[in-house]
């Protein structure tokens, strides 16, 4: 079971892209368990397959803080047919790659997601056309506004992509909001990661903007591009995949808080 939680977690265990990529190129597993429950233990909930709890590969349970979470994971273990697809699991390799990489390292973690608060996706804004300058205005620029009022954040813009150095003030009033569990701070990588942008990942966590106006505002030019040229089969395919790690990480932001 460990080694097949490997695959599952990926090389990379912060990394949600890398454990997709590895994911595919690994073979697939036949089913090798009937039964699938839910159990409590001293750290939260786990899964168990035929009545042994999941393991990670460095031997520790997979408990997760809440019911909810666990139930997500179970329906993953539940779904799977005669083989056993990691791609279809983005909350099993979640809480694999929390419990075994960033428990005990948070502050590596966070660190990682503040980088980006030097070079934000929000930062870099078109020259041209008009129609994508006000799109990415639409999108950023209510988020930039928020870190303003509400952290003390005040970024610098620049045009195209020439690296413009933003004040360490407002780098670590950013920094400084995010959060210092686990569990959300490896979903905030995952967002971060997935969109390019620290700030869209802190607003999701804060409630400034939903995770459609998040996932929207990580695509602008994406978007722009495919109304002007036509969608590309293979991108859409790739970005569908990344939809569903940051479907696992809004799921665990919610799910922290809840009561249940």
């Amino acid at each position: 079971m460990r080694e097949l939680f490997d695959e599952v977690a990926g090389k990379s265990p912060l990394d949600p892209q890398e454990a997709v990529r590895r994911a595919t190129r690994a073979p697939q597993r036949k089913r090798f368990y009937a039964t699938t429950a839910m159990i409590e233990t001293d750290g939260g909930f786990a899964v168990a397959l035929d009545g042994k709890p999941i393991k990670t590969p460095s031997g520790k349970i997979v408990a997760v803080p809440k019911r909810a979470m666990a139930e997500a994971m179970m329906a993953e273990w539940d779904a799977q047919k005669e083989t056993i697809d990691p791609l279809t699991m983005p909350m099993t390799r979640f809480a694999n790659s929390v419990v075994d990489a960033v428990v005990e390292r948070v502050g590596v973690v966070r660190d990682d997601i503040a980088k980006y608060f030097h070079s934000d996706l929000l930062f870099y804004r078109a020259g041209h056309p008009e129609a994508l300058v006000a799109r990415e205005a639409q999108h950023w620029d209510p988020v930039l506004f928020w870190a303003a009022d509400a952290l003390g954040a005040h970024f610098i813009l620049a045009q195209g992509i020439m690296h413009v150095h933003q004040p360490e003030q407002a780098v670590a009033a950013a920094r400084n909001a995010l959060p210092g569990d686990p569990w959300s701070v490896a979903a905030l990588h995952v967002v971060t990661t997935l969109t390019g942008s620290a700030l869209l990942a802190l607003a999701l966590h804060e409630g400034a903007r939903d995770p459609a106006e998040i996932w929207a505002a990580a695509h602008v030019d994406e978007d722009f591009n495919a109304e002007q040229w036509g969608e590309d089969e293979e991108v859409s395919a790739r970005r569908a995949m990344r939809k569903l790690d940051f479907e696992a990480a809004v799921a665990i932001l919610q799910a922290l808080k809840s009561a249940g």
